[in-house]
This record gives C-alpha cells, structure tokens and sequence, in this order.
C-alpha cells in the first residue's frame, strides 16, 4: 500500500508523515497522468464522528458508493479511458512525456514541439542546459493544456535529481511557476511534486509558507515507515513497523494509511491523503473515507459493473473519518518535533531502500527524456 501526502498549509511538515510508492511492482514512482474521477452522485452525508456508521443508500453500482466516501482515481495513461472515468484534475511528469513522445498521434504534439523548437533554449550553448531548459518548456506546456481539459488543479513533477537540494527544489519550482505565468496558467491551477527527502520536505514546507501548494512523493511515516509494505515484507524482514502491524493480523500498508489519516485530522493539519498500489476491491471498502484512492481501471470497471439495489441490505462502512481519528492513541515517540536527524534515524530498511528505488527511477526517466529530446531536436519547423 502506498500514499501521497497532498499538502494545503504552511503547516505542511507533518512529523509522521505519510509515506508514498508507487502503483505497480517495479519502482516506485507516480503514474504518469494521475485522474481523479468526476462524483457521479453527491457526497453522503455521514456523522463525521463515527467510522463505522453504516450508509444504505440507493446507490446505482458499488463505484457510487465509494464515491460517496473517497474520491477515486484511475491509474491510468491512457486518454480513451476519460470518457468512461472522467478526470478532474491532471499530473505532468518525466514518465507521461515519455509516453506522449512514443505515440505516433497525440493531442499534446503541439505543445511539446513548441518545447522543442522554444528560443530561450535553443540559445543555449551547453548541451545538458540546453536539454533540461526543454524538459522544463515540455512539462509546462503539456502542463498548460491539461489545465485547459480538467477542472481541478495539474501537478508538475520536480526533477528528483534535485531530491536533497532544498535550494534546487526551490528554485526550480520558482522557475517552473514562472514559466507557467508566461503561458497564462494561474498558479491557483498548480501543484508542484516534490520528492520528500527531509530537504524535500523543507522545501515543500518554505514553499508553501510562499503560497505554493506542493504534493509530495516517496513520503514516510513515522519511525520504520512501511513503504509498499506487502510487497516489500514478502522478501524482507527486520523491519519493526512491518512486523508490528503483522502480529497485530493487519496489512502493513492499510495499517500505514489509517495510522498516517489519523495522525492529520487528530492534530489538525491541513493535508490530503492519497493511497496507492490497491490490489483488490477489499482494499478499497478498507479505507472508505480517505481523501482519495487510486485504483487500477480493473478494480474500477469491477465497482462499476456490481449493481446494488435499494432493496439490498449491503451497507458501506466508512473506516476513516476526523471523528475516529481523534480517539486513535500516538506514543510519545511518534509525536516528537523531527529534525533532520531524528527523521534519517527513523528511517527503516523498508523505507531507506524504497526511497532511494523512487528517486532512480524518477531521475533515470529524467535522463531518457533529456537523451530523446537531445536525439529528436530540432523538430522540422525550426
């Protein structure tokens, strides 16, 4: 199971924080395009302070039922897949370049030759500046035309090369919402995802205090945090957090989402949580009332496909909610103010080899996105 912390405040340096993978086996990353999912009926109204109220409602299929309670996002790249699960909001990243760059025909070519073929860039005499201002360029036009498709707000990935600049990430961001502001694209639009190394994370922190609202990736909570933990724990041992939860009978990963969605809404941060990597529909009726959660198109197909009649006596419980999380009990040790040492020593195997596996998979899709444009530039009109 993985998470996303998606941050609203000054306030955004959570001490356990969530912990963030990706949604498939390999390594972690985001998704290219991440899609958050039109509510196809209103939200239902439970009593916050009960987790485990019960709704019987006359819901069409299960997939509106659960968005009633968590707002669902496909784990997907794929644009024929917007009719049948209609996005809200966008992510622009290395990973989604490079699959736009291998469609022979994609609504988004424009906007990268525009990249491709950008003065500024072209001006510049040293390869590597010259191939990272276009990736910048790319991301930001194919960023502004998302803009224009969904309603919500388009994350724009930040170089992972940058992971533990606090002044790169920084700076980069400032240049990217600058590059934003050219093409007319209202920062009110905008996420920028920031990998959240402890310099991350300060940087996310400073950057917010700005104004700048940030989505942080590869987020860890608390003290051996279980980064994807069913599938790292199933070749792994010796990791405290891990095994607790495994004694305990539960998933290592549901437990690290409920455990982090408490630690928010108990102490009052203003933060949203995403989970990934859901393998199955139990998953999913697990964290009923998190803020969102992505979910293969399989798993949505399948919500979407099982009926529920109004004469059936099949209840959706909602597991998380602001008013349990204030009776969840945190040991002092989880509560401390970190620093940048007690926050590296809190770092579990699980988490230590996760995150480094995240970062080189973000940088190295960097890397190949450079190397192709380098290959394909100048396009045919410059």
């Amino acid at each position: 199971m993985a998470v996303f912390l998606l941050s609203f405040s000054p306030s955004l340096l959570v001490p356990p924080s969530p912990k963030v993978g990706r949604w498939n086996s390999s390594i972690l990353s985001p998704p290219a395009l991440v899609l958050h999912l039109k509510r196809s009926i209103p939200r239902v109204n439970a009593a916050a302070g009960n987790a485990s109220s019960a709704l019987d409602s006359d819901f069409s299929n299960e997939l509106d039922a659960v968005s009633s309670f968590s707002e669902l996002v496909p784990d997907t790249v794929v644009f024929d897949d917007f009719e049948r699960f209609p996005p809200t909001a966008a992510t622009v990243s290395s990973s989604f370049l490079l699959g736009l760059c291998s469609l022979p025909d994609t609504k988004f070519k424009n906007a990268i030759e525009t990249a491709l073929a950008d003065s500024e860039c072209y001006e510049k005499k040293n390869p590597s500046e010259r191939e990272s201002c276009f990736f910048n360029k790319a991301l930001v036009h194919v960023g502004a035309d998302l803009a224009k498709l969904v309603p919500g707000r388009v994350s724009t990935e930040v170089d992972a090369r940058l992971a533990y600049d606090t002044t790169g990430i920084i700076q980069r961001v400032h240049e990217l919402l600058k590059l934003y502001n050219e093409v007319e694209v209202s920062s009110q639009c905008l996420l920028f995802k920031i990998p959240s190394t402890w310099q991350g994370i300060e940087a996310s922190r400073l950057l917010e205090s700005e104004g700048i609202q940030t989505h942080l990736t590869f987020v860890y909570s608390f003290s051996q945090a279980a980064a994807a933990a069913q599938d790292w724990a199933r070749n792994h041992s010796g990791d405290p957090e891990i095994e607790a939860a495994s004694k305990n009978g539960e998933d290592p990963g549901l437990a690290l989402v409920k455990k982090t969605y408490n630690y928010i809404h108990k102490y009052g941060h203003e933060s949203k949580l995403m989970a990934a990597a859901v393998r199955n529909k139990q998953d999913v009726f697990s964290l009923l009332g998190i803020d969102y959660i992505i979910a293969p198109l399989k798993i949505l197909q399948s919500l979407k496909e099982s009926v529920t009649y109004p004469q059936e006596k099949y209840s959706y419980v909602r597991k998380l909610s602001p008013g349990s999380a204030k009776m969840y009990d945190f040991t002092e040790e989880e509560l401390i103010k970190w620093d940048q040492m007690s926050f590296a020593s809190a770092m579990g195997p699980a988490s230590e080899e996760l995150l480094a596996a995240g970062l080189e998979g973000y940088a190295n899709q960097t890397r190949r996105l450079e190397e192709l444009f380098a290959k394909i530039w100048p396009p045919p009109n410059v």
